[in-house]
């Protein structure tokens, strides 16, 4: 298979605006190559000695999830192609394009062909990448329930599999915290990319003492967010992604109020004052309160704008709360007390961790979750171990002991 070529005369516009974010690739490609080679020499009696090396894994492929396109593609196909590898990467078919710009970025910078390559389809597509006997890895950003079926399709090729799932992350907030940062922290972990996020705190414990300061708040800066077209500089938050995607988390609220959550503010489908959006998939960011742990809300992954708070008393309560799930991709705490973050921090069961802020990933730092969340990581020098395969030589110096 060929780079994909470009498919559109008026791509040429929007590849321009998109330039700039190429430094993302930018930044992934230098960090890759910059590092040493994870490679290691050992000495051996006698004068012998054994090393490793890194080995490219051959032809990769990359499935993509539709909230982050582009900065998915980049993050599997630069530290995949940096290894020596060739990738040929699937999009959702929800965000088909910025792949496609993408290779056309590699093309222009002098990538040659056939390194990276995009195919368009759905699950059977996915499916035909998984079970090719050319490929030796498989790297996903999806759901659990596709997370599993593609570790059983590369099971049956022995396949190298890296899974980046979903999320019901903890964000933990002690009456000590210095609270603006907390309630803005709170926000960013809920509303960023208007709740489509897998690595998301939507489960907010907050204590108790704090509680009526922290949630009168949240609900004055929610009701100030303005939605509407992102296109707009004031704008910051847009429209989900589909109509069957917004009415499953309007069914999520509305079983909230049913198993008694309550709604302190959203929660609605919203419609913008430009009638160029009203038929526009929004939904205003919505804040529940009287949460509890056995609540649907508060267990499975909303994947949309909606804060569950709960309240908590005691750190070994929150601890045992907070770890009461399948996820493990995230978590977050605020605390002035240094020694009682690192604390919590090193007993949360989760992949990705924050103390005093949330939602910040650079592409230096292993990215990845505990438990259902997946395994595998992606960023930092350690996606080196990821996209290649380790060789060890043994060099004999002297003559050859033998038994026979």
């Amino acid at each position: 298979m060929q780079s994909q070529k470009p498919m559109w005369p008026t791509m040429a516009r929007p590849l321009r605006r998109l330039r700039w974010i190429s430094t993302l690739l930018g930044s992934v490609l230098s960090t890759m190559l910059a590092l040493p080679p994870h490679c290691q020499h050992i000495q051996l009696p006698g004068g012998s000695f054994a090393y490793t090396r890194r080995e490219p894994l051959g032809v990769c492929v990359g499935i993509g999830a539709w909230n982050y396109p582009f900065q998915i593609a980049a993050w599997k196909s630069a530290p995949a192609i940096a290894c020596g590898n060739a990738m040929v990467f699937k999009p959702s078919p929800m965000t088909p394009v910025t792949a496609v710009m993408l290779a056309e970025i590699y093309k222009e910078a002098g990538v040659p062909d056939g390194l990276f390559n995009v195919v368009q389809g759905g699950p059977e597509t996915g499916s035909l990448l998984c079970h090719h006997p050319m490929v030796a890895k498989v790297s996903l950003t999806g759901g659990v329930p596709t997370g599993k079926k593609v570790l059983e399709m590369a099971a049956k090729g022995v396949k190298q599999v890296t899974l980046e799932l979903g999320g019901k992350s903890p964000l933990i907030i002690f009456n000590d915290c210095e609270l603006e940062n907390a309630i803005k922290g709170a926000l960013m972990a809920n509303f960023l990319t208007k709740g489509e996020v897998c690595c998301n705190g939507t489960r907010v414990f907050v204590q108790r003492e704090i509680m009526p300061k922290f949630l009168e708040e949240v609900v004055k800066r929610t009701k100030a967010i303005s939605v509407g077209d992102p296109l707009c500089e004031g704008t910051r938050m847009g429209a989900l992604i589909s109509k069957p995607h917004m009415e499953k988390v309007l069914g999520f609220i509305k079983q909230a109020k049913e198993q008694g959550a309550k709604v302190l503010c959203g929660g609605e489908q919203f419609v913008p004052n430009d009638p160029k959006l009203k038929d526009g998939y929004f939904v205003s960011p919505c804040v529940l309160d009287n949460c509890r742990d056995d609540m649907t809300c508060v267990k499975e992954e909303i994947f949309g704008p909606v804060m569950s708070v709960l309240p908590f008393d005691t750190e070994e309560e929150v601890l045992q709360r907070a770890n009461n799930t399948t996820f493990g991709l995230a978590s977050g705490v605020f605390t002035r007390d240094i020694a009682r973050a690192h604390r919590v921090i090193a007993n949360l069961q989760a992949g990705m961790c924050y103390i005093n802020n949330y939602n910040v990933c650079p592409v230096e730092v292993p990215f990845g979750g505990y438990k259902m969340s997946g395994f595998g990581k992606e960023n930092g020098a350690l996606t080196i171990e990821y996209y290649s395969q380790l060789k060890t030589v043994v060099v004999e110096m002297g003559d050859v002991e033998s038994l026979f």
